[in-house]
């Protein structure tokens, strides 16, 4: 049975929202507020305040609250010396690769690529692009490679390199398009063809690389004019974004609800692919689009820790601040034949679902996940290339390890944006992002501890204990005859004061006179 893709798109003055849906199932989920935009793409004329040998790194101020980080590796000559009459580049000097070409190149220790203090140095000016957002409390990733994508292409401007679509494995089509590219770019740059490209013509990619190549020229143009520091180019919207990078002959239909929207759409569409503009449809019904298609519910469980699975097992999500840990269980699952089996099982229909969610909640970086132990090898094994083929449909790139002794699998996956669930939640203004918060039975006996300890500096003949109901209640019940007691030792009548607009972490203590 064929399974149908829709790109569902709900647009608000205040908010876009895409969801990228299969067979009713929400795949992807990408959200863009006009007041936390997201800055990947973005190009500036950024000023170096601080250059570390010792990180080799150097941090760019581009106007924004926090500096940029710019890595040894994310430098590159041609794009300083836009700024820069002379710079000390180092490309006479033989690369490591030359010498030895099947070994990586060493980087900042090549004698090709000088250190950072070499390259820059402090209230030096840089073009730069944003390659991550800031994420928490890291400002944005920024590189000196700059990158344009268009709808087939990704052009280089400054690398002299030709790529071809992983995703593209016909080695004989990979070649053709190889070919076509070294015939059509200028010395000097570089392109990456992507995988809707697939089948496309010599004139499609011509335009396309004309299309790139003037609006690299207007970048350079709006470089030299552009305030230190300042924006150079804006990248497009999340909704025409996710029309050239999702859109392609396996979209069945795009739905948006935004008629102003719908013909910005057609019209940008028309520019790069006319023969899918059929498939652009304006939705007008009365329920909320993402209603109507049944996943208003789905997008709110993104945040949910716990996950559970059609077997009755479940994943639980966990996201620190350096990586994110997935455990899984069995749960409610008891199998039918034999502990082994029930285990296999349960972690088989684990990593479809563990695919799906950190591809739905943009989980990167640093990937942990607790499986349940499994001891016969090829069992192992089976898991292993069952959560590669699952991550080969994600397009952010995957590095997957073999399960270790502990039964744990590590993996890292690439990341540009912030979490999902970290977009969508803030930390609780209670608990601070520790996910608990003090027993009711601790803060009773804080509050005995307080009472007690300025009992002999505060005078008044009474107190007044002003917290929760739920709080008020353990006090006046469970704990009364400890509260009889330190009304004994402190001479101080003590009154319990139910306060509804108290949170449960909250009280207050009152000493009368």
């Amino acid at each position: 049975m064929t399974m149908y893709t829709d790109i569902l798109i709900n647009a608000a003055p205040y908010e876009n929202r895409i969801a990228l849906v299969e067979g009713g199932n929400l795949l992807e989920f990408h959200i863009e507020r006009p007041t936390e935009k997201g800055l990947v793409g973005n190009i500036y004329c950024g000023r170096v305040v601080r250059v570390l040998p010792g990180m080799q790194a150097a941090f760019v101020d581009i106007g924004l609250e926090r500096t940029g980080f710019l890595y040894v590796d994310d430098v590159h000559a041609s794009s300083l010396a836009h700024f820069e009459d002379r710079i000390n580049s180092g490309e006479d000097k033989p690369c490591c690769r030359r010498n030895y070409p099947e070994e990586p190149c060493a980087g900042s220790r090549c004698p090709a690529h000088p250190g950072i203090e070499k390259l820059l140095k402090e209230g030096q000016t840089v073009m730069v692009q944003i390659a991550k957002d800031p994420i928490g409390t890291k400002g944005a990733r920024l590189t000196c490679h700059i990158t344009l994508a268009c709808r087939n292409l990704v052009f280089m401007p400054l690398t002299d390199h030709i790529g071809i679509s992983r995703k593209i494995e016909d080695e004989r089509i990979r070649e053709d398009l190889r070919e076509k590219i070294e015939r059509l770019r200028p010395a000097g740059t570089g392109f990456i063809v992507r995988t809707v490209a697939e089948n496309i013509s010599s004139a499609e990619l011509e335009a396309d690389m004309e299309f790139l190549m003037i609006l690299w020229d207007d970048i350079k143009s709006a470089a030299d004019r552009s305030p230190v520091p300042g924006l150079v180019y804006k990248d497009i919207n999340l909704i025409l974004r996710s029309a050239r990078d999702l859109l392609t002959d396996s979209v069945n239909e795009v739905v948006i609800d935004s008629e102003e929207e719908h013909e910005r759409l057609l019209r940008f569409v028309s520019t790069f692919a006319p023969k899918l503009k059929s498939r652009i449809v304006h939705y007008d019904g009365d329920v909320p689009l993402f209603e109507a298609y049944g996943i208003e519910a789905a997008i709110n469980r993104v945040a949910d820790t716990k996950v559970w699975l059609r077997s009755g097992g479940y994943i639980i999500i966990e996201t620190t601040e350096a990586l994110t840990v997935i455990d899984v269980n069995t749960g409610r699952y008891v199998g039918k034949t034999d502990l082994a089996e029930t285990i296999f099982k349960t972690n088989m229909e684990a990593v479809k679902e563990i695919a799906v969610q950190l591809r739905l909640r943009n989980i990167g970086g640093i990937i942990i996940i607790d499986f349940i132990d499994m001891e016969a090898e090829a069992d192992r094994e089976a898991l292993y290339r069952a959560l590669q083929e699952a991550m080969a449909k994600d397009r952010s790139r995957a590095n997957i390890l073999r399960m270790s002794e502990f039964g744990l699998v590590q993996m890292t996956r690439q990341r540009t944006s912030e979490n999902l669930s970290r977009t969508l939640n803030e930390s609780c203004p209670c608990c601070g992002g520790e996910g608990s918060v003090k027993s009711r039975r601790t803060l009773c006996y804080e509050i005995f501890r307080r009472i007690s300890r300025d009992a002999g500096q505060i005078n008044g003949s009474s107190i007044t204990v002003r917290v929760n109901p739920r709080l008020a209640d353990l006090l006046l019940r469970e704990e009364a005859g400890q509260l009889h007691l330190l009304e004994q030792t402190t001479g101080r009548r003590i009154a319990v004061t139910a306060a509804p607009e108290l949170h449960v972490q909250r009280y207050e203590i009152i000493w009368n006179e």
